[in-house]
């Protein structure tokens, strides 16, 4: 059993990337659906599909690479809101991530968006991670 899933979506990203592998699979829910769809319209995946096997289903996810340098687009994953210490930010206080270059994914009252797309809704929320 998994106690923190979305630190272990963030987890298995990272070492896929590390060890230099194009595709990744990780058990779905709605919650990392989201942050998938959030990922892929921002530019960081190349993509990504739902395949819904067994109970919980998966999400298959193509890493980006840059093709220059083959390194990930994706430099950093970081967890911030955590189940042991939540992290929640009102409209004013919502993180900017390296001045506007990243992307800080916000849990809202209207579903999980950026940190960019909260200030134009106006909302606050759980300050899940930040991807840049």
């Amino acid at each position: 059993m998994v106690t923190d899933p979305i630190a272990d979506y963030l987890t298995r990203i990272r070492n896929a990337q590390q060890a230099g592998h194009r595709m990744v699979d990780i058990p779905a829910s709605n919650l990392k659906k989201s942050i998938t769809e959030i990922l892929y319209d921002q530019g960081f995946i190349h993509k990504y599909k739902f395949v819904d096997e067994g109970p919980q289903g998966t999400i298959k996810i193509a890493l980006k690479y840059d093709r220059a340098t083959n390194k990930p687009v994706i430099h950093k994953l970081l967890r911030i809101s955590k189940p042991g210490l939540r992290k929640y930010a009102d409209v004013e206080n919502l993180p900017r991530v390296i001045n506007g270059l990243g992307i800080a994914i916000i849990s809202t009252s209207k579903g999980v968006m950026t940190d960019k797309q909260a200030r134009k809704e106006n909302v606050g929320g759980e300050v899940l991670c930040y991807v840049h």
